[in-house]
């Protein structure tokens, strides 16, 4: 494991990322580590990460001779994405990652992907407009009624639900079946899921109660 942390981790990828998101961020997941390209950003942003994972094909030279060597963590093999490396070797209460999202289609699907083959990990995907995790098997979510709650199967999984408009008590879901995009909250929100597919997606503006909800679930599918 190169990263362990007691407290939780902003990962900052590649992707454009404004400051604003950033510093949401690193107020919740003070420690900051950089998914290969992602140390750039850092770095424009005045920030040295504590670490940079990846295989290093798109951090610059510049970035590399500015961050000290023992922080410079390099995996190789091509068989996996830079974040699949960084949540393969991150072990902290939540990690919070920007810079995953907005620039390129493919690689944003690759980091859904990842979130689901990963089900030990708490982590949320901060976008522009919207924030994505994989929802752990059981949750509890304090939202403003009316907020937009959207929840896309990655795979066979069912579940039960209060808070909703929609309930999804007795619905088959399957990423060629049935979603449940553009449900809304009539208040505090539970969801109770069968298998580690299914992921929640959220406005932007839920970031603190899902980083707080994240951190409090007692169970975990590994």
């Amino acid at each position: 494991m190169i990263v362990q942390q007691s407290q939780s981790v902003t990962l900052i990828g590649g992707a454009k990322v404004d400051n604003q998101r950033l510093r949401r961020a690193l107020a919740l997941a003070p420690h900051l580590v950089a998914a290969d390209g992602g140390a750039d950003t850092a770095l424009l942003e005045g920030l040295m990460p504590d670490a940079v994972i990846g295989d290093f094909d798109s951090m610059s030279e510049s970035a590399r001779d500015c961050i000290p060597s023992d922080r410079l963590h390099e995996i190789s093999e091509q068989d996996s994405t830079d974040f699949d490396k960084c949540l393969s070797n991150i072990h902290a209460p939540l990690i919070i990652g920007v810079g995953f999202s907005g620039a390129r289609q493919d690689h944003q699907l690759a980091a859904y992907n990842t979130l689901v083959r990963h089900p030990d990990q708490r982590c949320i995907l901060l976008g522009r407009d919207e924030l994505v995790f994989l929802c752990p098997p059981s949750l509890r979510l304090d939202l403003p009624v009316g907020t937009r709650v959207s929840l896309f199967p990655m795979g066979a999984v069912e579940g039960v639900s209060d808070g909703l408009k929609w309930p999804i008590a007795g619905l088959n879901f399957a990423p060629d079946g049935r979603v449940g995009t553009s449900n809304l909250s009539t208040g505090t929100v539970h969801l109770n899921l069968t298998a580690p597919k299914m992921l929640v997606i959220l406005p932007a503006m839920a970031l603190e109660a899902v980083a707080e909800a994240l951190q409090q679930v007692v169970g975990s599918w590994a």
